[in-house]
């Protein structure tokens, strides 16, 4: 039996978002970091949809739904808070970012990315750390960060070809 991840099954997205940012308010608070309006905002951008969000995506929402000129570096530097608090994930081969679903756990990231739609799927998968960690000490290589990004086709696109 396979679990059907909720990108994929229809949901209130809206739950997806408010979630997303009433979870990092907590988690901003109880580190005595701030969630400014500004990172609060990407971070909103970002969860917009379950497919990744590049930097410059971001300068254009934010220009044509908000009204701001916000210049590249003040996204990055957004992003990069963002990142360093656990609240999104780099997809490194896409340039873009997306929203942590686990934010209160901090962990490694794998995603498996649609080629076709751009939906990134977080699996979280604790054997997947443990075996890349297994492998990079029998190197004696100490991993700080992993991230493991595969590409396939995912199942709604299958089915529509």
């Amino acid at each position: 039996m396979s679990k059907t991840p909720l990108a994929y099954t229809p949901h209130d997205h809206g739950h997806c978002v408010s979630s997303a940012l009433a979870e990092a308010d907590t988690l901003c608070a109880r580190q005595g970091v701030r969630l400014t309006a500004l990172r609060k905002r990407v971070l909103e951008l970002v969860w917009q949809s379950h497919r990744p969000l590049g930097a410059y995506d971001i300068l254009a929402e934010l220009s044509e739904q908000d009204g701001r000129r916000a210049a590249p570096p003040t996204v990055y530097r957004a992003l990069d808070f963002l990142l360093d608090n656990g609240l999104v994930h780099r997809i490194a081969s896409l340039n873009a970012f997306i929203g942590c679903s686990h934010p209160e756990h901090p962990h490694q990231g794998q995603f498996m990315i649609c080629r076709s739609c751009h939906t990134a799927i977080e699996l979280g998968n604790t054997a997947v750390t443990d075996a890349i960690a297994a492998a990079a000490a029998g190197i004696d290589f100490l991993a700080e960060t992993q991230t493991v990004e595969v590409v396939g086709i995912c199942a709604p696109c299958r089915l529509a070809a």
